[in-house]
């Protein structure tokens, strides 16, 4: 698993609001539409798309959420999704760009607007309130979310929901919601990045934080020890690869993509190499 020391993650606060677009490796030879998305059992079927750029599956995410998408220290995109999304271009013969950072509640307005991005693959979570403004592939990964607390704290979850209680969450998120339905008397701290709120609650700034699980335990390995896992929250999430309701070829070629990625091992191996476990 790539690591990120606090210095990098600070660093990347800075770097990823003024990153350039990020190129992932692919097939040279693209084309706008393709009859050659392959299916499990190898067989064609034919699918008609429009992407932003000719031979371009463009992206747009908020790119501060390692492991999925983040800058590393030489100023690069990388990550999970970044892997993932690089993976599912090579399939369907195309090349991929990431646009730069966006905070992640204006993503789903991007895409139902169009002419920006082809796709967000930014850890978003598949929920009917954003269903009913874009459409999804289906869900490439599981997640919960975690509670985050100092390490030296003696809080249990009850005890947070109370008005001098600062709880951080990223802005539009699961976690964001999750907050107002279950600690509604805490005063809720809606942040545009999650190393931001991490480090508030490192600090003493915010009593908690809570994102998604996977972040969390990535986050507290690499750069903030000081802080634990007060609770894993089981709200039994599913990414997926957010596409418009316009573009129905596209969702279809991406679904036969991932469907292929799944029965090849690549995701995987993905999968093990970003989280150290093929069970997420």
């Amino acid at each position: 698993m790539t690591s990120m020391n606090r210095r990098n993650f600070v660093a990347t606060l800075g770097i990823a609001g003024t990153a350039l677009l990020a190129g992932c490796n692919g097939s040279e030879e693209a084309t706008q539409t393709t009859d050659d998305a392959q299916t499990t059992d190898d067989s064609a079927e034919e699918a008609s798309y429009t992407l932003v750029k000719e031979g371009v599956l463009t992206n747009v995410a908020e790119l501060g959420f390692s492991p999925f998408e983040y800058i590393d220290e030489d100023g690069n995109t990388v990550g999970f999704d970044v892997d993932l999304s690089n993976a599912i271009a090579e399939k369907m013969g195309l090349t991929c760009e990431w646009l730069p950072n966006q905070a992640f509640d204006t993503l789903v307005p991007t895409i139902k607007q169009g002419g920006k991005a082809d796709i967000s693959i930014a850890g978003v979570t598949i929920t009917d309130e954003r269903l009913e403004d874009v459409d999804f592939s289906d869900p490439y990964l599981n997640s919960n979310q975690a509670l985050i607390v100092a390490a030296s704290s003696d809080y249990a979850t009850e005890d947070l929901d109370a008005e001098d209680i600062q709880i951080a969450c990223q802005t539009g998120t699961t976690g964001d919601a999750w907050i107002q339905e279950n600690l509604p008397n805490a005063t809720r701290v809606p942040l545009a990045d999650v190393t931001a709120g991490m480090m508030g609650v490192s600090t003493g700034s915010y009593q908690a934080m809570v994102i998604d699980l996977p972040v969390a335990q990535n986050m507290l390995a690499q750069s903030f020890s000081d802080l634990t896992i007060l609770e894993e929250i089981p709200t039994g999430e599913q990414y997926g690869i957010a596409v418009s309701y316009d573009n129905p070829g596209l969702k279809d070629a991406i679904n036969a993509a991932l469907a292929e990625i799944e029965s090849d091992g690549t995701m995987d191996e993905l999968k093990q190499k970003w989280f150290g476990t093929t069970d997420i």
